[in-house]
Parts: structure tokens; C-alpha cells; sequence
């Protein structure tokens, strides 16, 4: 039992909980939290960010791309709502975020009294982005909140959660006693039903050719070494999905994109499903041969339903549930075919994603730059788009994506993110001129805390997938894409970062390893013109 304030038992319960760093920026409801951090910053760093959204995309890409818990800390009202994109993508993508937030006074909440950052029903703007949310009333509860925060991350789907605590809670003190968190500490995996699990056993033991589709919720639930070895014991290509590309290395022998699985995935006949969706971009599910039983494995119950029609349905973890169906197995191994058309399904992907220049070319310039484990964040830009089919990741959680979120400026702040997590791998950020418009106040965050990423921007002057879109569906009516673009060697300078401009994949490439050796922010412009639509290959 101590005696403290809101604030330290805050700071001093994310330490317990293992909590090393948190983004975020400091405001007049936060000042009693501050200062409970200042106390622990033996700890717990802080890293200020300029804008409340890059400390949530930051803790997003702290945390999927390393499993830890990622946490952001803002103001209430605007600087949540500014965060709120940035949790909406975390939320789409299955990532362990915590978002502390402040409120207004506890006497004022729902009063409308116009309090200094008051929106109406901040909790329910939560709704929108958090799977668990909760307000503390005293500073006695935070211990115990900030312990069911961490259970909730660690439970089911993960997706993030948040804590709002108003200033006077904050700057009260009070005896409290803070919650050990060895007990419920770490993941707490959803368990299969059995009967189920043994029906998809049985039907992959009697498989032809049986497949599997691997979506991001494997490395979410840290599932491909499982993943790897039921594969192999079923000689089953996986077919990886746009955000579940990782799952297996890019380069073994079972691993396909969905460019690739695309003429592997009619001869399934039966094709298992773990951690995805299962639907294309129009909400439709995937499409597969007439006859196809699929099994689909989930730990998110809602989608196992509608308009999915699954043969056997499985509420589970990924790993949990495969090494189930790999012990009812019982050490069965299938021969390994050596089936030609697979090799033909992966010459006739690789030659068409080769038509697709220059992003086939700058793709394949900054894979050479990067090592075997180095990371690639890919935000929504032409290259970007490409990356989802022709970007082999060799190590789980090596790629980041918004997945269906699509949310346009994610993607230097989540690298930024993603680096902090990462300090001793390589890792290289892409972005458009469009997007990387949303934060390259950022650079100032680099260069503060000397954040090693390289970011790679192409410069095309204009949003150009909306701009392609406006010249092949609107016969030319441009309006609102041309942009005006800073010289980007000189805002660098201006940052006092090092700045590149590649004018071919071959200075790509030669730039981004000198980058990627210096250990230091990095910025690469790459003047591109137009290029061609990869959406056919998507």
C-alpha cells in the first residue's frame, strides 16, 4: 500500500506491467500523469510527438510489429479525436494498442459546460476504435484498470484498448496499492472447440489438395512456426494474404501471394482458413472452386459468419488451434509432390508482376537493401500497392500495412513506430509525396530522438492513384490532386537529416544501404512519373 497521486500509480502501473515506451504529447489535463512519468523515466521513456495521430500510428507500429504492447497518451477531445484514425487502423489490423486519454473534470463530464476540450460523449467516440474501454473515477481504480488494459490486449482478437482518466483523478492522492502483474500477465489464447478442431483434422487428412490461407492474425497470435509445420506435414501451399504476407518466408517452397495462389487455389479441395477474414475488398467472400469445403479458423467469432458459408467453423487462437489439428494429425506427413504447377504458378506471377515498371524495379532495389529480417512499412501509395503481391517478407511481422483501413498518411509515423521497437534491424519506410504530407513535421521527432529509419518518398507531384482515376474514369477532369512539394533534400537540411534523391532502382538501392548502415534518420526522395495501374494483379 503507498501513497500517491492518479499520475504516479499510473506511471508506476505501466512500469509494472513491463511498459518501456509511450508516444504521445503533454497538454494541461495530462500535467499530473506527466509528472508521475517524470518520476519513472529510469523506465518508461516518453517520446513526444508532434501531433497527437503520429503518437497512436507510433504505438501501432511499436506494436504489431513486435507483439509488445504499444501505448499512446493524449489530451482529450481534439487530441483524441486527432488519435482517432490512427486507433481506427490499429483496430482493423488486430494491434495491442493502450490509449490514454484525459478528459475533463469528473464534476463536468456530460454537463455541457464547455470545458476546455470537451466534446460530447467521448466515451462513446471509443466505441468506435476500442474493443474495451474504461473511465477512472479515483485514483485507487488505475492500478487495477491499467491490469485489465493489459488482460484485455492479451485476450481473444487483438485490438486496442483505452483509459480515460480526468485531471482531478490525475492529481488526487490517495492510498492505493498497485496489482501484480505476474498473475494474468501475457496472452491469454482462445481455446478451440475440440469436436471442431477434429472435423477439420479429418478433412484435411482426406484432403487431395488441401491448402491454406493464412491471414495476419497468424503472426498476430505468433502462429508461423505451428503454421510451418502443419504445411509441411499436409504438403499444402499457403496462400498468403495481403496482410498475411510473412506468415511463412517468402522464399519457401509453399509460400504464395495471392497473385500466385491465384492459379494454385482451383485445384483446392480442401482449404483452410486461419486469422482472415476471407473477403475481398467488395465484402464478398473469396472465391474458390465449386466443391471446396472451407475450414475457417478465427479468433474473432464475427468472422466466421456471413456471408462466409464455411464447412467447419472454428472460434480459436491461430497457434492454439493449429497445434491442435496438427496432434490429431498424429504425425501424418504427406509426400511431397514436387507438383509442376506450382513452379508455373509462381513464373507466371513473377512475370506479370515484371511488367508492372518501375514498381517491380524499386521493389526489388530496396529488398536487396534491406537484411533478410529488415522491415518495410508500406503506406498507400503506387509502390505501396504493389508491394502487397511483390514484396517477399522472410521473417514474421516484417511487413505493415493499413490493411482494410487504408488510411492515407499512416505510414512514416507508424515506421517511426515500427524502428523504436526495432533499434538493432533495418527498416525502411515508403510514402508517397501525398502521404508523407500528412506528418513530415515527424522529422523533427527523428531527429530528437535520433530514430534510425530510412524513409523513402516517391514524388510524383500529385495524388496520383485519385489523379489516374480522374484521367481513366473522368475524362480528364483533374481537380484537387496536383500537389505542391517541398524540395525534399532541403527540408532534410532544414531538419538537419541526411537527404538522398534516387533517380533509378540502382541509386535506390546504393542509397538505402549507405542509409540503412549510418544508423541515423535518413530521408530518399525518388522522382516518379505516372505509373501503371497494378490493380488487376490485386
Amino acid at each position: 500500500m503507498i501513497e500517491a497521486t492518479g499520475g504516479e500509480a499510473l506511471a508506476l502501473q505501466l512500469a509494472e506491467e513491463g511498459v518501456r515506451h509511450i508516444f504521445g504529447i503533454p497538454g494541461v489535463q495530462l500535467d499530473y500523469a506527466m509528472d508521475g512519468l517524470a518520476q519513472v523515466s529510469d523506465k518508461i521513456q516518453f517520446i513526444g510527438t508532434r501531433h497527437e495521430q503520429t503518437a497512436a500510428y507510433m504505438a501501432d507500429g511499436y506494436a504489431r510489429s513486435s507483439g509488445d504492447i504499444g501505448v499512446c497518451m493524449v489530451v482529450p477531445g481534439p487530441g483524441l479525436l486527432n488519435a482517432s484514425a490512427a486507433l481506427a487502423t490499429a483496430y482493423a489490423c488486430s494491434s495491442p494498442v493502450l490509449c490514454i486519454t484525459g478528459q475533463i473534470p469528473s464534476s463536468a463530464i456530460g454537463r455541457g459546460l464547455g470545458m476546455l476540450h470537451e466534446v460530447p460523449n467521448q466515451s462513446r467516440i471509443l466505441d468506435s476504435v476500442t474493443k474495451w474501454h474504461a473511465l477512472a473515477r479515483t485514483p485507487s481504480e488505475i492500478p487495477g484498470l491499467v491490469r485489465e488494459a493489459v488482460q484485455q490486449l492479451g485476450s481473444g482478437r487483438p485490438r486496442p484498448v483505452a483509459i480515460e482518466i480526468p485531471p482531478d483523478v490525475l492529481a488526487a492522492r490517495a492510498p492505493l496499492e498497485l496489482v501484480d502483474p505476474k498473475f494474468g500477465q501475457g496472452r491469454a489464447p482462445t481455446e478451440p472447440d475440440l469436436h471442431a478442431v477434429a472435423k477439420a483434422a479429418e478433412l484435411l487428412r482426406g484432403a487431395s489438395h488441401p491448402m491454406i490461407w493464412a491471414g495476419w492474425g497468424v503472426q498476430a497470435a505468433d502462429a508461423s512456426d505451428s503454421l510451418r509445420e502443419l504445411a509441411e506435414a499436409l504438403d499444402a501451399p499457403v496462400i498468403m494474404s495481403r496482410t498475411g504476407n510473412g506468415s511463412l518466408p517468402g522464399d519457401h517452397y509453399l509460400a504464395f501471394t495471392t497473385l500466385s495462389g491465384r492459379r494454385v487455389l482451383p485445384a483446392c479441395d480442401v482449404l483452410l482458413v486461419i486469422g482472415s477474414r476471407f473477403l475481398t475488398l467488395k465484402g464478398s467472400p473469396i472465391a474458390t472452386a465449386q466443391g471446396t469445403k472451407v475450414i475457417l479458423v478465427n479468433a474473432d467469432e464475427t468472422d466466421l459468419g456471413e456471408p462466409r458459408n464455411p464447412e467447419v467453423a472454428i472460434h480459436g487462437d491461430a497457434d492454439v488451434t493449429i497445434r491442435a489439428i496438427t496432434e490429431l494429425l498424429g504425425g501424418f506427413a504427406r509426400e511431397r509432390s514436387h507438383d509442376s504447377s506450382l513452379d508455373a504458378a509462381r513464373s507466371w506471377a513473377a512475370a506479370q508482376f515484371a511488367s508492372i515498371q518501375p514498381q517491380q524495379a524499386l521493389l526489388s532495389a530496396l529488398r536487396a537493401a534491406l537484411p533478410r529480417d529488415g522491415i518495410l512499412i508500406s503506406e498507400l501509395t503506387q509502390v505501396g500497392y504493389a508491394a502487397r503481391v511483390g514484396f517477399p517478407a522472410y521473417t514474421p511481422r516484417s511487413i505493415i500495412s493499413p490493411g482494410y483501413q487504408g488510411t492515407l498518411g499512416y505510414g512514416f509515423p507508424t515506421a517511426l513506430g515500427v524502428k523504436m521497437a526495432h533499434p538493432d534491424r533495418g527498416v525502411i519506410g515508403i510514402t508517397g509525396d501525398g502521404g508523407f504530407g500528412w506528418g513530415m513535421a515527424e522529422l523533427a521527432t527523428a531527429k530528437k530522438y535520433n530514430i534510425g529509419l530510412v524513409t523513402v518518398v516517391f514524388n510524383d507531384g500529385a495524388f496520383g492513384n485519385v489523379r489516374r482515376t480522374q484521367k481513366d474514369d473522368f475524362e480528364s477532369r483533374y481537380i484537387a490532386t496536383d500537389l505542391v512539394n517541398p524540395d525534399y533534400l532541403a527540408l532534410a537540411a532544414a531538419f538537419g537529416i541526411t537527404g538522398y534523391r534516387a533517380n533509378s532502382p540502382d541509386d535506390l538501392r546504393t542509397m538505402a544501404i549507405e542509409a540503412l548502415g549510418k544508423d541515423e534518420p535518413a530521408l530518399i526522395e525518388v522522382p516518379v512519373t505516372e505509373m501503371p495501374s497494378v490493380w488487376h494483379l490485386l
